[in-house]
């Protein structure tokens, strides 16, 4: 077990003044079982995926503390695992127990996934953090550096990666099965909940769309009363405080942030991008090296820098490797928002094509997935006849417990055996962390397509963001119109919180 940490390492206060916890990264062991033990897991968000993350690790580890802003959740994650301590705060828990844990993980809303998951990596502890890895660039470089520094196992929560056809998809296109690479497409039938300018979350706005509607004042008093009472229900279950976390200060509103809706605020989520490309793009960022784009530019819906666009169209532009030349990448969100026709078809896809999927062009055909994970996939000629594999390949394939999910942990806990991060195809630094990066840059472009000042009309072309990614630098900034830019790429916490 790790020696527990000195108050020099942290500093603790406590969880109602909700001021944060700074953690070193010192000079502490590695934490690890010994052979005849079994590990010990904390879970940090344990509602929702949450819950299924838990369950998984609890296959290989004890589950000693759960944490949840929640009560309800919380409670019913105690009643699942009664060995273990209850807390609503992860800063308490990470320092409550810390020399009884080895095992994090971490999910819930994505704001919350850089601050816990680097606390728990300071204090020497392996982590299993959901994608995308963070809200922000920033965040996800610092946590790649803090991964290399303190050498603990960690693990990215796209599952797909454990799947073994996504894996010799990967090995077929780094082969060269398609020939010279010249294009990349990803499109999502995201996002599944509501998003878009205006809509009412504060009291303020609710009692303005009375009025507009033309409610009298009795009718509007009444149903002021009847919303007050609902979000004190609601309140008496979360609290609120500490749901924010890190996050700016504001109002709560019932039903559009917490338990599932919180993905279409900046605030706290990344859209419809941060949701799946970071599943979508894992066959694709490895096989064509989707890493460092140069530029980014966008076109969307609009949005009111509250809440993300109904809609977008992203194109990032990468810069040759040595493995290939430059090419671009497209990312389409909103079902039925995908790449034209003629695309599919002068690739040599003739199908019907799917509300979700990949399609990676190159000289001599295509790659066709038409699922999130490409779990399944056809390799095309360009008169749409088949195109054969590969013979002879054999990548390293994933060790079988049951499915994808569960065997995307056991990776976890099969590197912590071992003591070799690099087991886990998602570990922070070789995949996380940079796939998060390259995604979480078409947020910036997103930002930059507004449509703020503009008429109104259906889709708004975005100012084109240049990028130095060596240095998480928008390199023509003076040069954009659109406020608050900068500001995507390195967040400001609230309070006492610490990132750095």
């Amino acid at each position: 077990m790790a020696s527990k940490a000195t108050r020099r390492d942290f500093l603790k206060v406590s969880t109602a003044t909700a001021v944060g916890y700074w953690v070193s990264a010192g000079n502490q062991r590695m934490a690890r079982a010994d052979a005849n033990s079994r590990l010990g897991i904390v879970g940090i968000g344990v509602g929702g995926k949450g819950h299924s993350d838990l369950a998984n690790a609890a296959r290989f580890g004890d589950v000693v503390g759960v944490c949840d802003v929640d009560r309800g959740t919380l409670a019913g994650s105690q009643g699942a695992y009664p060995n273990a301590k209850g807390y609503m705060d992860y800063r308490e828990m990470l320092t409550d127990l810390q020399d009884k844990f080895e095992v994090a993980t971490i999910s819930g809303p994505d704001h919350m996934h850089a601050p816990a998951t680097l606390m728990a990596m300071r204090m020497k502890k392996h982590c299993y953090t959901q994608k995308p890895m963070t809200r922000t660039i920033y965040e996800a470089r610092l946590i790649t550096e803090v991964a290399k520094e303190t050498g603990v196992c960690t693990q990215m929560g796209n599952q797909g990666s454990a799947l073994n056809p996504s894996r010799m998809a990967i090995a077929q296109l780094k082969a060269g099965v398609l020939g010279t690479l010249q294009s990349c497409y990803i499109w999502s039938n995201r996002p599944v909940w509501p998003q878009g300018p205006g809509r009412v979350n504060t009291m303020s706005k609710f009692i303005a769309g009375m009025k507009d509607a033309g409610a009298d004042q009795e009718d509007i008093d009444e149903e002021v009363k009847a919303k007050n009472a609902e979000i004190a229900g609601a309140l008496e279950r979360v609290d609120w405080n500490l749901w924010l976390n890190v996050a700016p200060e504001r109002e709560f509103w019932p039903g559009i942030y917490h338990t599932f809706a919180w993905r279409s605020w900046w605030d706290f989520g990344t859209g419809a991008l941060g949701d799946m490309a970071c599943h979508q793009a894992t066959v694709p960022f490895d096989s064509c090296e989707l890493k460092d784009p140069i530029s980014v530019q966008a076109r969307t819906t609009g949005h009111d820098f509250d809440s993300f666009p109904e809609a977008s169209v992203i194109h990032f532009e990468l810069p040759a490797t040595v493995n290939r030349p430059a090419i671009p990448f497209y990312w389409y969100d909103r079902n039925g928002n995908r790449p034209p026709r003629n695309v599919f078809q002068e690739a040599g896809y003739r199908g019907n094509v799917s509300s979700s999927g990949v399609l990676i062009v190159g000289e001599k055909g295509a790659f066709y997935s038409p699922d999130d994970y490409c779990g399944s996939y056809e390799l095309l000629q360009r008169d749409g006849s088949k195109l054969d594999p590969i013979a002879g390949l054999e990548p390293e394939y994933a060790v079988d417990r049951g499915n994808m999910d569960v065997n995307n942990m056991y990776e976890l806990f099969r590197a912590i055996e071992a003591n070799d991060p690099k087991i886990c195809k998602s570990n922070f630094i070789d995949r996380g962390g940079p796939l998060t990066e390259t995604i979480l840059l078409g947020n910036l472009a997103v930002w930059a397509a507004s449509g703020a000042g503009e008429d109104k009309k259906e889709w708004y072309e975005g100012e084109k963001v240049e990028w130095d990614a060596k240095e998480l630098k928008v390199t023509n900034l003076d040069q954009l119109k659109t406020p608050g830019v900068a500001d995507l790429i390195k967040p400001k916490y609230r309070g006492d919180y610490r990132l750095d």
